[in-house]
């Protein structure tokens, strides 16, 4: 089973942090937010790991290749990151898109239980990660439910549309990587969607064929977007290793203190 992580923002909403390195290679206990992730998906059976990179790429690389070496984790480049989002960093990597594969977002931090969960679910062609709360904000990536089948998803959901909200985790198996290629080169034809997420797609595939969701509820994750974010991801990275909780790494803990001040 292969993985691939869209990493290639910088994260500016986590400023200054992020001014000379994208946000997922700040440090959270002693490892980068990337190494995080890709340690929890070899844990859970996953060979193959390909990152999307923009923004300081080489700085990514240099992280990557020091950890794991050139033959273990391919990366590929979105010259267009600057100007565009996911949507286009999906078709960028869509060659990496021919077999069973999990699509991830690079800012999604989580425990090794919750891939195991999703592996375990029933095969389906497109399955969609998402977890329960009591409210959401504008911010969350929200998901309109009929039991486990998704029937919209996006950010502009009205409030009694929501039954959850997508982590930003997509497992595609048997004809959904196909599905899912063809509906990125389509929607790609028209220049509006180069400042679309990739879940926009997701959205469309759902009204013409069953998208099933795996719920996480009870298993840690989190998304970082913002500075206050940071302490959340220690509690899910520490339940990856066993330790008890404890603080971000101190230069990040600085810096994130002053920019919320």
């Amino acid at each position: 089973m292969k993985a691939v992580i869209l990493s290639a923002g910088q994260g500016k909403r986590l400023l200054p942090l992020t001014a000379d390195r994208p946000k997922c290679i700040l440090p959270v206990r002693g490892q980068t937010m990337i190494e995080w992730q890709i340690e929890e998906l070899v844990k859970s059976g996953i060979d193959r790991v390909t990152v999307v990179l923009g923004y300081c790429a080489d700085k990514v690389e240099q992280v990557l290749r020091r950890r794991y070496g050139s033959d273990k984790v391919k990366t590929i480049y979105n010259p267009a990151y600057a100007v565009s989002d996911n949507l286009v960093s999906c078709w960028v990597a869509s060659d990496e898109m021919s077999s069973d594969f999990i699509l991830l977002n690079g800012d999604t931090l989580f425990e090794a239980a919750v891939v195991k969960r999703l592996l375990d679910t029933d095969s389906q062609p497109v399955t969609v990660v998402v977890s329960h709360k009591s409210q959401y904000d504008d911010d969350d990536m929200k998901v309109e439910l009929d039991g486990r089948r998704l029937v919209r998803i996006g950010k502009d959901l009205l409030p009694d549309q929501v039954n959850a909200e997508s982590i930003g985790m997509i497992l595609f198996r048997d004809q959904g990587p196909v599905l899912f290629r063809n509906a990125l080169e389509k929607a790609l034809r028209d220049p509006s969607s180069k400042r679309k997420w990739y879940l926009s797609v997701i959205d469309k595939l759902a009204q013409t064929m069953p998208v099933l969701t795996c719920s996480i509820n009870g298993l840690q994750w989190c998304e970082v977007d913002y500075p206050a974010d940071l302490q959340l991801a220690v509690d899910v990275v520490s339940a990856c290793d066993g330790s008890s909780k404890g603080g971000a790494d101190e230069d990040t803990c600085r810096i994130a203190e002053v920019n919320l001040l």
